[in-house]
């Protein structure tokens, strides 16, 4: 894992990895909803100039079945090179899996074959729970000083949820990592601004209300997560709580800017109680506090009921459903993926306060089932889900799956996984790539994408 040069996939600045080569392989997190078939990562052919481009081309299937793979990362990255906790000897090898229903975590190496991955270690939920004392793992990030690991769930699978380390040589669990949690309870991303040393988390709820679906008296009730936290980073000390009010539900994914120096990010609020509408608000510092402002918001669109799962029927609409989010490396575009609707939204973020939509197209979605160019089957069902940006900004990946016991609430008749690809205009604009459509295998849906050396939200930077 020593090396005596720095990775070449590590940039001091996100500048620098904007120049970065163009990825060739692209990693998947697939899993088996009914939890009966190992999940797997899947390794798909990005490279146009390859015979096998748009292809799944190799895989490592996990040795259990009914992890829920969520959302992975490396085991080193840009941070690396950060002043206050320097390893420039390390080495983007590893990726690091959780399993969101199992509370494992796979190491799995990359660089013998990086289209046969191999898993080299398990880190099983009782050690864990013993050393950390958390469950339901859910994020990975590459910090300065580490992997930071952050869960749903204490060791027994309530509150509260938060964050844990791994040493990024042994993969060793260090243990917890807030000193000081204040009111903060429930867990699920987190993110930082490394030039201002804030830690960022934001709210779902703990795993007895979502294993089994969203709960609707729970989401009506305003108790699923609301809520930004603010923490020291260095101190591991909680700072400040802004409560998003009881209208909003689900304050989920952040994007915080890639300039270190830019006291900002973006975070998706899934549903508005009061209209079934989504937004994204920016976070930011104002004085010596953090402050939110809704800068968008996506309306809900009307539908006939006999067209609407069970779920949304009494609202004659379909929900947009923010689930996820990416802000591209130069923090010019924002892309918003409406699960329910079936939109992947560009955005101009320039002016943070003031996004301004510069794309939009339409694929899947719960009543409008829209098709690709290259797809066998016609009507797609799922919706734009999770989505990563090329280091360049020039092309973007997702996928169409959100979590096993969610898929089924909103696409009755079930989903078929899919994986496509956007390409982006000099000046903004999207359009689908006509010669990239990943028909999943069944039995399998796609989830999170990680792009081969790195991407927009697999790495952090402290220099501008």
């Amino acid at each position: 894992m020593a090396t005596w040069q720095p990775d070449p996939s590590f940039y001091p600045s996100p500048r620098m990895a904007a120049k970065a080569p163009k990825e060739t392989l692209a990693y998947v997190a697939a899993f088996d909803p009914d939890r009966r078939k190992p999940d797997a990562i899947a390794v798909v052919d990005v490279d146009p100039k390859s015979p096998s481009y748009s292809q799944i081309v190799g895989k490592v299937d996990m040795p259990n079945a009914g992890d829920e793979l969520h959302h992975f990362g490396w085991n080193a990255c840009s941070s690396c090179l950060c002043p206050n906790a320097p390893h420039p000897h390390m080495e983007r090898r590893y990726l690091v899996v959780p399993g969101l229903r199992s509370s494992r975590l796979h190491i799995i190496d990359t660089k013998p074959d990086p289209r046969n991955p191999e898993i080299v270690r398990v880190i099983e939920p009782e050690e864990i729970a013993e050393k950390a004392g958390y469950s339901r793992l859910h994020t990975i990030h590459c910090g300065p000083e580490g992997i930071y690991v952050n869960a749903l769930g204490n060791a027994e699978g309530k509150a509260p949820g938060g964050i844990f380390l791994l040493d990024s040589g042994s993969f060793d669990v260090l243990g917890q990592w807030e000193m000081d949690r204040g009111p903060q309870q429930l867990a699920y991303d987190f993110w930082w601004h490394l030039g201002h040393d804030t830690m960022v988390t934001s709210e779902w709820g703990t795993p007895d209300t979502f294993e089994n679906g969203l709960v609707p008296e729970i989401l009506l009730g305003s108790k699923y997560g609301r809520r930004l936290h603010f923490w020291d980073l260095h101190k591991r000390k909680h700072l400040q709580e802004i409560d998003f009010g009881e209208e909003h539900q689900l304050v989920f994914e952040l994007r915080p800017a890639h300039d270190p120096t830019k006291a900002y990010g973006f975070v998706g609020c899934v549903i508005s109680l009061k209209d079934l509408s989504a937004s994204i608000w920016t976070w930011y510092r104002d004085g010596d506090k953090w402050a939110v402002k809704k800068v968008i918001e996506i309306p809900a669109e009307p539908a006939d009921p006999d067209l609407l799962p069970p779920v949304l029927k009494g609202f004659n609409a379909v929900a947009p459903l923010v689930t996820d989010i990416d802000l591209s490396m130069d923090d010019r575009f924002l892309y918003v993926s409406c699960w329910g609707t079936g939109d992947m939204i560009q955005y101009d973020v320039s002016d943070p306060f003031n996004p301004k939509e510069a794309g939009r197209v339409r694929i899947g979605g719960i009543v409008s089932r829209a098709s690709h160019p290259k797809a066998n089957n016609g009507a797609l069902n799922g919706g734009p889900q999770m989505v990563e940006i090329s280091r360049d900004g020039k092309r973007v990946y997702f996928t169409n799956s959100l979590y096993g016991a969610i898929d089924p609430q909103f696409y009755s008749d079930g989903i078929d996984g899919w994986m496509v690809k956007l390409d982006v205009g000099e000046n903004g604009g999207i359009k689908f790539d006509e010669d990239f459509f990943v028909d999943w295998p069944k039995g399998h849906r796609p989830h999170q994408v990680r792009l081969e050396g790195g991407d927009c939200s697999s790495d952090s930077y402290c220099y501008p």
